[in-house]
């Protein structure tokens, strides 16, 4: 019976015309489905999503293997069941693992997204494979560049799924009162997707040209209501936490320490559209550890924020300037710098509140205010962090936005050091990020200003960027210009006192026979400059990118560059004799990457940037290698190397970075996770070990190991001396609705 329900399905969709460009209605169901990967009864009530069209490798005819998804609703759920048919009886399904928040193009799965504000900027998108292995996250800017899908965030749903021979069935329940929306509302606008692993092919029910995301909003189709949109009831979720940790610093020959904390969050819904998130005594130490990088840059290094309280509505506050010019950067918080020594330093919050979502349809509000406490032993006063985010719709998809930071403590400054501390810091600016209806089209404007007690001119931050995406041709434009006394100090700031223009051109060819599914040349350009010394850097690229049917990939570009040292710097990463400032110097290079079939057991990716390096030479070869025993997990290595040579009297270099990674799941809920990184440019061994037990929904206990170890390279051999500090952490978290 059940397999006869899911081929009537299938053949529903497959025999309306292709050019019908269908919306579906969400129906009311009285019975509670029940979440088991079966078709039940009620199922044949509800409206069909059909003809889904091939997204990858082409875009221009019905996918291979179909697809038809459903909605219903009750008081609780909106409930959703998606058919998936194979070309063949026999399929061996590809997973990472059993881990919730999977990830890659290579791995079967179906998703659903909800715009639910009908802005075509910002979705849900709730997810889940064959396995029955769940995820889910936030889209923001319309889908479009780097940073806009985040699987980071979590809530409270269910899913499960079933594979039946020659086609699988997912259901989920999706509560009311996990995402955010308005009364009244008589539409949505959503979207379904597809990936066939075994048939390399991604398949969408709205159809989206292939080059854009397949996570574009500007594509959506309408999901009529059967009767408007109503208030879900009382929506306050409790998170309480309790942590306790043993630590030791051998480096500094302090005595071990034992700490005890608890904590919670609180999630209050104020309107439907609108959450109030309060978080008192927060920790975080079950947030995976950074992965180390080997640091040849003169500048900061961007590590993304992970903490799960700074991620809902993370583009209100996050997404200003641009990607090295950040005004905002919420990684500042709760982590300080000890001015007296330099480094970087962990200080407890003991509270913060944030307040975020939709005024309105059009009208969109962020608030955040937390409180990082003193440190005694850096002198470290504390201090308060605000932030106010307005961000109002314009024209189809655009919104102009307005941004206040400020940073002050209450304390007696006189106390602290008047080199060192101010009393307070504070942004202003505001952004104009616009993209049309047809995502052609996209870009942004944006001007920042920072104020500090000590006045100064030349204290601004202004840009813009310009995109323009058609099928064959794709082209890219942004500058900048950013003042010499600039200082958001809540924020992320690459470079100062520069001016900024880049480019890129390319063209994609796409062959209607053969394994390549694109490929095409390019060429690009960066130059930064300023009024006092001139041109700083520039390069110029020639380019070709290769797309395999097979989700392979290549890359390379042929570059030439220049460089110009205002400062001192040792190219060798190695603390050796410094390259005079004032020198400027030309080189050549080959900038190359591979991605192999991830669809494989064994995969891998390499990069390499080699050639003339500053007055040298440099050999460069970074990737990662990853073995896949699904569906229990993977094991990857990951490495870089980097082999300096400069003439006489700086210092040559061979350094190693090397993190081998083994991740088991042993069931949908348990997941043990350890990573081992061995760095030679800071002479450390990292070990961190977590185990994670969900034991009830967004319900966690973490035990996590830490070990950091002097390491020194003798000849190609690991020397590991004593250790440096160690510490073991437990920590317990359970999510509470009322």
């Amino acid at each position: 019976m059940r397999k006869l329900c899911a081929t009537i399905f299938l053949a529903l969709g497959l025999c309306v015309n292709l050019l019908n460009a269908q919306g579906i209605e969400i129906k009311r169901t009285d019975t509670p489905i029940v979440i088991d990967g079966a078709i039940d009864e009620q199922w044949s009530l509800a409206d069909s999503a059909y003809n889904f069209m091939q997204y990858f490798p082409m875009d221009t005819s019905l996918a291979r293997s179909q697809t038809v998804a459903k909605v219903l609703y009750d008081d609780q759920f909106i409930y959703v069941l998606g058919v998936m048919k194979n070309l063949s009886p026999e399929r061996n399904y590809i997973t990472p693992s059993l881990r919730r928040d999977f990830f890659g193009d290579a791995n079967d799965s179906f998703s659903f997204l909800i715009d639910t504000f009908q802005d075509n900027t910002n979705a849900f998108i709730f997810g889940i494979n064959p396995f029955g292995v769940r995820r889910e996250g936030l889209i923001v800017n319309g889908g479009s560049g780097r940073n806009s899908f985040s699987m980071d965030w979590d809530n409270k749903w269910r899913g499960e799924a079933q594979m039946y021979g020659d086609y699988w069935v997912a259901e989920m329940a999706i509560p009311w009162k996990s995402i955010r929306f308005s009364e009244n509302q008589s539409q949505w606008n959503v979207n379904f997707y597809r990936i066939d692993s075994e048939e390399a092919e991604r398949s969408t029910w709205s159809p989206i040209s292939r080059n854009f995301s397949i996570i574009n909003l500007a594509s959506l189709r309408k999901m009529d209501w059967d009767t408007p949109t109503k208030k879900p009831g009382s929506n306050i979720s409790f998170i309480p936490y309790v942590a306790a940790s043993a630590s030791k610093d051998f480096q500094n020959g302090d005595g071990s320490q034992t700490t005890f904390d608890a904590g919670f969050d609180m999630k209050y819904a104020v309107t439907s559209g609108l959450n109030l998130d309060l978080t008192v005594n927060p920790d975080f130490s079950q947030v995976e550890v950074d992965r180390q990088v080997t640091n040849l840059d003169r500048f900061e290094i961007f590590f993304p924020e992970r903490r799960q309280f700074f991620l809902e509505n993370a583009d209100l506050f996050a997404s200003y300037g641009n990607n090295g010019t950040r005004p905002f950067f919420s990684r500042r918080i709760g982590v300080a710098r000890d001015e007296s020594t330099g480094q970087n330093i962990q200080n407890p919050i003991p509270a913060g509140l944030r307040l975020s979502g939709k005024v309105n349809n059009n009208l969109r509000l962020g608030l955040l205010s937390m409180q990082a406490g003193e440190n005694d032993e850096a002198g470290l006063p504390s201090y308060n962090y605000s932030v106010l985010s307005l961000q109002q719709k314009v024209l189809a998809r655009s919104n102009v936005s307005f941004l206040f930071v400020n940073k002050q403590t209450f304390a007696d400054i006189t106390e602290y050091d008047p080199r060192l501390y101010a009393k307070w810091n504070r942004t202003v600016g505001m952004d104009y990020n616009h993209a049309s209806a047809d995502n052609v089209w996209n870009g942004k404007l944006f001007y920042h200003q920072s104020f500090e007690e000590a006045k100064t001119d030349d204290s601004f931050a202004s840009g813009f960027e310009v995109n323009y995406d058609v099928p064959k041709w794709s082209w890219r434009m942004s500058g900048q210009m950013v003042g010499a006394n600039y200082n958001p100090e809540v924020g992320f700031v690459r470079r100062r006192d520069i001016r900024q223009l880049n480019s890129t051109v390319q063209y994609a060819i796409f062959p209607k026979k053969g394994p390549v599914q694109r490929h095409g040349p390019g060429f690009d350009f960066d130059m930064v400059w300023n009024e006092t010394y001139g041109f700083l850097d520039w390069d110029m690229n020639i380019l070709y990118d290769v797309n395999w049917k097979s989700s392979a990939r290549f890359s390379a570009r042929l570059r030439r560059q220049y460089t110009y040292l205002f400062n001192g710097f040792d190219p060798s990463g190695s603390g050796g004799l410094r390259l005079p400032s004032g020198t400027g110097y030309h080189n050549n290079m080959i900038i190359a990457s591979y991605n192999s079939d991830q669809r494989k057991v064994l995969s891998f990716d390499l990069r390499t940037r080699s050639g003339e390096y500053f007055n040298g030479t440099r050999i460069n070869l970074e990737g990662g290698i990853n073995f896949r025993y699904q569906p229990l997990g993977f094991t990857s290595l990951s490495f870089a190397y980097n082999n300096i040579k400069l003439p006489d009297p700086y210092n040559d270099a061979v350094l190693f970075l090397i993190g081998p990674r083994f991740d088991f799941t042993f069931t949908k809920s348990l997941f043990w996770t350890t990573f081992i990184q061995y760095n030679t440019q800071i002479e450390n061994l990292n070990i961190n070990s977590r185990l994670q037990w969900r034991f009830a929904p967004v319900s966690d206990f973490f035990l996590v190991y830490t070990d950091n170890y002097l390491a020194t390279d003798d000849e190609g051999f690991i020397n590991l001396g004593p250790s440096k500090n160690r510490a073991l952490v437990f920590k317990l978290t359970y999510w509470l609705n009322f």
